[in-house]
């Protein structure tokens, strides 16, 4: 199998990686708006590297974008007006109307888009759904989400990020909707600008929670910074009438007791989201070439995305007009 990737920033060289190894890929191609890193990540991996244009023109049968946000809509387009099937990290777009327009491409061209949402190949959250759809929960009534990042992200990255919402919190959104099988039907969100200025001057905020309903009444939190200085850290926990369990907490999960004697965490925080979520990287671009090959359905078609992001929209709203939001306010 020949894949092409574009993109070999941090994700898309792991990304690279990833497929050089992979078993069913016997040619790994790879571009990037800057040829000197294509050329420093085909070297690293024995890929090839090329232009957008040449990897298009090569016939892959395959392609992964992993490139800069503002490029995935254009690039899922031009996968699939060339039949090809495609994975993208999320988001396939900043805005609903970019949104719609890409899977709308792909829905006329009849092509496959699998979309980047590692959470749902981990293993922690795989089994949470598991035993939440077994019932072994029970009746359902609240779930907490928490995503913290150990250090703000460059400050020009900020502006195209999409906000907090969009770019951190919509795995949330997205895992949330997964792991209970609901939807979120309202939200009422904040968030604070108390951090580096840096966020001020982006109009974006550097922590935020919302709290969502979900369709069958279960309340669910999930929460955000930028700024936890005592490291990566991404847990759900969830609450029935009968048990509960959460995802993520282990001896990495940087959290200390106030109790008196109890054990501080046995290891190092994670740095960051690609060593903590690098198993289920790994495993979500395995499905994908499964999916190529006709061996496996799409786990995560592009719809997905625009469900989470349309929550993510809603709470971006309910922060600024400060009200609560029905996600029913952002409609096809």
């Amino acid at each position: 199998m020949r894949i092409g990737l574009i993109g070999t920033g941090r994700i898309g060289s792991f990304h690279a990686e990833v497929l050089a190894r992979h078993p069913s890929v016997g040619e790994l191609v790879v571009a990037d708006a800057d040829p000197a890193r294509a050329a420093e990540a085909a070297a690293r991996t024995g890929a090839t590297a090329a232009t957008v244009d040449e990897l298009f023109a090569g016939g892959p049968d395959a392609v992964v974008i992993a490139s800069a946000t503002a490029a995935h809509a254009g690039l899922i387009a031009r996968a699939a007006r060339a039949g090809l099937p495609a994975f993208c990290e999320k988001p396939i777009a900043l805005d609903l109307a970019g949104t719609l327009a890409a899977l709308d491409e792909v829905e006329s061209a009849g092509t496959v888009l699998q979309i980047g949402f590692m959470r749902r190949f981990d293993a922690g959250y795989a089994a949470a759904r598991a035993r939440v759809r077994a019932g072994g929960l029970g009746r359902l009534h609240t779930v907490r989400a928490v995503t913290s990042d150990p250090a703000p992200p460059p400050a020009a990255y900020l502006p195209l990020s999409g906000g907090l919402y969009r770019d951190c919190l919509v795995h949330d959104f997205d895992s949330l909707r997964w792991v209970t099988g609901r939807e979120v039907v309202e939200v009422y969100a904040m968030g604070s600008d108390a951090g580096p200025a840096m966020f001020r001057e982006a109009g974006d905020v550097s922590t935020a929670a919302a709290l969502l309903t979900l369709d069958d009444g279960t309340l669910a939190t999930a929460t955000a910074t930028r700024c936890n200085g005592a490291g990566y850290d991404v847990r759900m926990e969830l609450a029935g009438d009968r048990d509960q369990l959460a995802v993520g907490l282990g001896e990495r999960t940087p959290l200390t007791s106030a109790e008196p004697g109890a054990p501080a965490p046995a290891g190092k925080p994670w740095p960051g989201f690609l060593e903590r979520f690098a198993p289920a990287y790994r495993a979500e671009l395995d499905a994908f070439v499964r999916v190529v090959r006709g061996e496996l359905a799409n786990p995560c078609d592009g719809r997905e995305a625009l469900h989470a992001l349309r929550v993510a929209e809603a709470c971006e709203r309910s922060r600024r007009e400060r009200r609560p939001v029905a996600v029913a306010e952002f409609t096809d």
